[in-house]
């Protein structure tokens, strides 16, 4: 049995031009993808154009519940092990991130997950979106 992730301090994003909304966001609590008005697709990461038709994009929010899609536990030799995953949204895009809050040993392709965010080092960073299982 594995010990739950304790998270080391995780440093505080850089937030580039274009994503200032998506950080607002996730400060409120609030996981954001972007959408594209001409063909419609959902996306992750936020981008400016839309990665398959070049359109315009606009912010949705997102539900924040997916399934883990894969995942790698990093545990040998790691005195603080941790799980990175892709979790595919509701929404349909895929995104990296971590399964935290949970046993590691029971960490499954498929599982449902939801949204946490985590807090990040420094005086008014946002949080960082990681998921859970349900």
């Amino acid at each position: 049995m594995s010990k739950p992730f304790q998270p080391n301090p995780i440093v505080a994003p850089t937030i580039e031009a274009g994503t200032e909304y998506y950080w607002e966001q996730a400060k409120a609590g609030q996981l954001t993808v972007k959408s594209c008005k001409s063909c419609g697709k959902v996306h992750f990461y936020p981008r400016t154009l839309c990665p398959f038709c070049f359109g315009e994009t606009e912010w949705k929010p997102a539900s924040g519940k997916g399934k883990i899609y894969s995942y790698s536990v990093m545990a040998r030799g790691n005195p603080n092990p941790y799980c990175i995953a892709y979790v595919t949204l509701e929404e349909g895009p895929t995104m990296m991130t971590q399964i935290v809050d949970c046993d590691l040993d029971d960490v499954r392709i498929g599982q449902d997950v939801t949204v946490v965010f985590k807090p990040t080092e420094g005086e008014d960073t946002p949080p960082v979106p990681m998921f859970k299982p349900v």
